[in-house]
C-alpha cells in the first residue's frame, strides 16, 4: 500500500491537544508521523493530498446508528449505511440490533462483521441486545455476546421497561464491563404520542410525548446504576431535566455516560408545523430551552458525546399522515454540516465539537479495537477532512443511504466533508480534492 502524506492541514486532534498547521503520515493503515516541518519519507513513492483550508482531525465515531440489516434492506443495508456515513466524516460506526433477526445471539453478530467486512467501507462494531428478541422478558446471553465482540448492549427502540430486567443488565454490565445502552421512555405516558407535549402539539391536534415520560427512566436507570456500580449509557437526552439528573449522578461517581443527537441540537418542535413526517422522530423534537440545556450538557461534559442516531425509511414508510409515520432521521450524511451552526454561532468551539465526535465516544468502547478517536503515532489512519467555511444544500437525491428522510433537505449548511479516510484506505473523497502521485 501507497504511503499517503496529508499535507498543509489544520490539524486537531483533542486526544492530544494538538491544535496546528502541519502534515501527517500514513503508513499502511496506521498514522505514523504527524508534525510541523519536512518529513524524510522512508520510500519514494507516495500520494499527496493537500489540505490547506481543511481541518484534518480524527475519524468521527458513532455510538448510536441504525443498519436495518438484516431484515430490513429496503430501508438501508450495511454497504450504503457506511458509504453514507464516510461521506458524513465516520470512520467508525455501532450499529442498534433492532434487526429482524434482532442481534441476540452470536450468529447474527458474526454476519454483521462478515457483511461488514465483505461490503463495508468503513468500520462497524454491532451492540447486541438487553433481552431475547428485545422483549424485554429474559435477559440475552450477555457473557457470549460480549465474547463475539459486542460494544456494547441495548433494546433501542424499545425501553428497557422491566425494572429488574435493567438491574440484572447493569448487574452483567459490571463484570462483562460493557456498557447498557438505554433508550430513556416511559411507554405508558407516551402511548399514541407522537411529538413534544407543549403549546405546539395541542395547536397541531397531535397527542404529546411529555419530558417527564424521559426524565422518570433516566432517573430509575440512573438509581439502578448507582445500585449496581454497573456501566450506564443514556440514548438520545433531549430535556433540561434529564441532563440535571445525569449532572448530579455524575457528581455523585454513578458510572453514567450520555449522548445527544445533532437533530435535537438544532431543532425544535416547532418544525413539525406543517406535518413533515421527516420531523418525526423518537425522542420527540424539543424546545430551544431544552436545547441551550442540551448544549450547556456538552460543555460541562454532562453529556459526554454527539451520536447521530441514523435511523433511515423509505419514501413509502414517510409518505402517509403524520400520526401513521415511523420515527426516524437519516442522519449520517448532513451530521457535521448541521452540527457547525453551532461553533459558527459561538455556542461551541471547533475542539468541543470534534471531541465530542472522536475522542469521547473512543473511551466508551474502550481499547478493543486499537486506538481509536486519535492521530496519536500507531493508531488506526482513521482520519476526516472538511471545510468548516463551505457553503452546501443539502439534497436528498444526492444520498448514499437508501434513507432520504431529513427535514433539512433543500437546506444550506455551514461546514462541509471533504475527505474521509478509514484504516488507511480513502472511502470517500469530494470532487474538489485531488491526490497525487509524489
Amino acid at each position: 500500500m501507497r504511503s499517503l502524506l496529508i499535507q498543509g492541514g489544520h490539524i486537531i486532534d483533542p486526544s492530544q491537544g494538538i491544535d496546528e498547521i502541519g502534515n501527517l503520515l500514513i503508513t499502511e493503515d496506521e498514522i505514523s508521523w504527524l508534525g510541523e516541518g519536512e518529513i524524510t519519507l522512508p520510500q519514494p513513492d507516495y500520494d499527496v493530498l493537500r489540505a490547506e483550508g481543511l481541518i484534518v482531525c480524527p475519524g468521527f465515531i458513532d455510538l448510536h446508528c441504525h443498519l436495518r440489516q438484516p431484515g430490513f434492506e429496503e430501508k438501508e443495508t450495511i454497504a450504503t449505511g457506511t458509504q453514507a456515513a464516510a461521506r458524513g466524516g465516520f470512520t467508525t460506526i455501532c450499529c442498534m440490533p433492532n434487526t429482524n433477526p434482532p442481534l441476540d445471539n452470536t450468529v447474527v453478530i458474526d454476519y454483521i462483521k462478515l457483511k461488514a467486512i465483505l461490503e463495508g467501507v468503513v468500520r462497524v462494531l454491532p451492540i447486541g441486545c438487553i433481552s431475547k428478541g428485545r422483549e424485554g422478558r429474559e435477559i440475552a446471553p450477555m457473557c457470549e455476546l460480549a465474547s463475539a465482540e459486542v460494544i456494547a448492549f441495548s433494546d433501542d427502540g424499545e425501553p428497557a421497561v422491566d425494572s429488574r430486567l435493567m438491574r440484572q443488565a447493569l448487574d452483567y454490565s459490571r463484570v462483562i464491563g460493557l456498557p447498557i445502552i438505554d433508550h430513556c421512555e416511559d411507554t405508558v405516558l407516551t402511548e399514541g404520542g407522537q411529538m413534544n407535549e407543549g403549546i405546539i402539539s395541542t395547536k397541531l391536534g397531535l397527542r404529546g410525548i411529555p419530558a417527564a415520560a424521559e426524565e422518570i427512566i433516566v432517573a430509575r436507570d440512573l438509581a439502578l446504576a448507582q445500585l449496581t456500580g454497573g456501566r450506564l449509557h443514556i440514548a438520545h437526552v433531549t430535556t433540561e431535566g434529564s441532563v440535571d439528573l445525569i449532572r448530579r449522578a455524575k457528581k455523585k461517581g454513578i458510572r453514567v455516560t450520555a449522548e445527544v443527537t445533532p437533530h435535537h441540537l438544532i431543532l425544535t418542535e416547532e418544525k413539525v408545523v406543517g406535518y413533515d413526517t421527516n420531523t418525526k422522530v423518537n425522542p420527540p423534537l424539543r424546545t430551544e430551552w431544552d436545547i441551550q440545556a442540551l448544549i450547556q450538557g456538552l460543555k460541562e461534559n454532562v453529556i459526554d458525546i454527539i451520536a447521530t442516531d441514523h435511523a433511515p425509511h423509505t419514501e413509502a414508510d414517510k409518505l402517509c399522515e403524520f400520526t401513521l409515520a415511523p420515527f426516524g432521521i437519516s442522519g449520517f450524511e448532513t451530521a457535521l454540516g448541521s452540527l457547525m451552526s453551532l461553533v459558527h454561532d459561538g455556542q461551541l468551539t471547533l475542539s468541543t465539537l470534534i471531541s465530542k465526535l472522536t475522542c469521547e465516544p473512543a473511551k466508551i468502547i474502550g481499547n478493543k479495537y486499537g486506538k481509536l478517536g486519535t492521530l496519536a503515532s500507531g493508531a488506526s489512519a482513521d482520519i476526516t477532512l472538511f471545510d468548516p467555511d463551505t457553503n452546501w444544500v443539502v439534497d436528498t437525491r444526492g444520498f448514499a443511504s437508501k434513507g432520504k428522510n431529513t427535514p433539512l433537505d433543500g437546506s444550506l449548511l455551514k461546514g462541509k466533508v471533504m475527505a474521509t479516510i478509514s484504516q488507511g484506505k480513502l472511502v470517500y473523497k469530494d470532487d474538489s480534492i485531488a491526490v497525487k502521485e509524489s
